[in-house]
């Protein structure tokens, strides 16, 4: 089977850069990786594939024989042993192409190596982020708010400034791994990386801890912190406090605090996005004579609506603006009442006598139950013809 071309394989144009190149096998890598597809033998062909392209034109000489000769660059010993992928320099093209992989989630704030070439300066790691959960009322998330809350988190310990080291001496770099934070093993044409024994990846040694944070870098401690709810958020919305999460390990920058809003139910409203909905009880008489209803709306003051006569249950009255702001803008959304008909309970004898005296009366007064059962007997005659 004839081999794909290798720009095809990276998804790149023959013009791609540097940078393109290895930006598209980062991306590829990550879905082809067979950590990520266990079992998968077709993917695992096209990440040898991926692989065996990128290791040809990353390079600036074989790129070049490539772009000449195409496949046949490597083959015949014309590009080294073996073809693409297995010359003198296999060993750090591949140490190269898992550094490439593995550099995202090895680097920054995790417990594997620095930057390439840079090692680590300090043993220094990002602290976790944390979510704390409040509760607010619709009114609140109406007209939005200012809320105080504690949280109790790791902050920056204040004896050692978050080194670590008890005041008057430093972190020393590691000597397994000279402070990369991890270190290296040779295995037939692998090196295989592993994070060192002797520093847990921080590239440093404290010989000597803080007694206040036992080496950690920060403590434990309650702290208050101001919230700003904008008015119009929903249930489910996430506001970030940017570096209020948990202190980095030894100075490492802080993590992100996540507040998580939910929005109780309210004793009258509904809401839907920006609308509300609230369902008013209007009695036989008033629905069938019509009149007017005095309804609450969620800035706290009323609104008259107007029941035109035989209105049924189910109807609805738009009320404009009169819903929640939309957050973080100018618009507001409607308010709308939504109209149930109730039929009266604990019945006078004199009431009775009145409703059969209007039932007696009544014609045409009720069109939808009279068509219904107009349409019901049609049924049955039907059935029974």
């Amino acid at each position: 089977m004839a081999k794909r071309d290798y720009y095809d394989v990276l998804g790149v144009g023959r013009s791609a850069d540097e940078k393109e190149l290895k930006a598209a096998y980062r991306k590829l890598a990550k879905q082809l990786h067979p950590d990520a597809n266990p079992g998968d033998a077709k993917t695992e062909a096209k990440f040898k594939e991926l692989n065996e392209a990128y290791d040809v034109l990353k390079d600036p000489q074989k790129r070049a024989a490539y772009d000449r000769f195409g496949h046949q660059a490597f083959e015949n010993g014309m590009g080294g042993r073996g073809g693409a992928g297995f010359g003198p320099d296999f060993n750090s093209s591949m140490s190269d192409i898992f550094e490439d992989l593995f550099g995202d989630f090895m680097g920054g704030g995790g417990g594997g190596r620095g930057r390439r070439g840079g090692g680590r300066s300090n043993g220094a790691t990002r602290g976790a982020d944390l979510r704390y959960n409040m509760e607010i009322s619709l009114t609140e998330a109406f007209t939005g708010k200012n809320a105080q809350i504690r949280v109790p988190s790791s902050v920056s310990c204040e004896v050692c400034s978050g080194s670590g080291a008890k005041p008057g001496t430093s972190p020393k770099t590691c000597s397994t791994c000279g402070g990369h934070g991890a270190v290296r093993s040779q295995s037939g044409f692998f090196t295989v990386e592993r994070t060192c024994p002797s520093c847990q990846g921080r590239g440093q040694v404290i010989s000597d801890p803080c007694n206040a944070c036992s080496g950690q870098g920060r403590v434990t401690k309650e702290r208050t912190l101001s919230v700003n709810i904008p008015a119009g958020v929903e249930d489910g919305t996430r506001i970030r406090l940017a570096s209020e999460g948990e202190a980095g390990m030894r100075g490492g920058p802080s993590g992100d605090l996540y507040i998580f809003l939910s929005v109780k139910p309210h004793e009258f409203f509904q809401r839907d996005g920006a609308d509300l909905f609230c369902k008013v009880p209007v009695s036989m008489t008033a629905a069938a004579m019509g009149g007017e209803i005095e309804v609450p709306t969620i800035d706290g003051k009323k609104a008259r609506v107007a029941v035109p006569e035989g209105t049924q249950t189910g109807k609805q009255f738009r009320l404009k603006n009169k819903g929640m702001p939309v957050l973080r803008s100018s618009q507001m959304g409607d308010m709308y009442i939504q109209v149930a008909v109730e039929t009266p309970v604990n019945l006078s004898r004199r009431q009775k006598e009145l409703l059969r005296e209007f039932e007696t009366e009544a014609k045409n007064n009720s069109p939808e139950s009279e068509g219904f059962f107009a349409k019901a007997k049609a049924f049955w005659d039907g059935f029974g013809s």
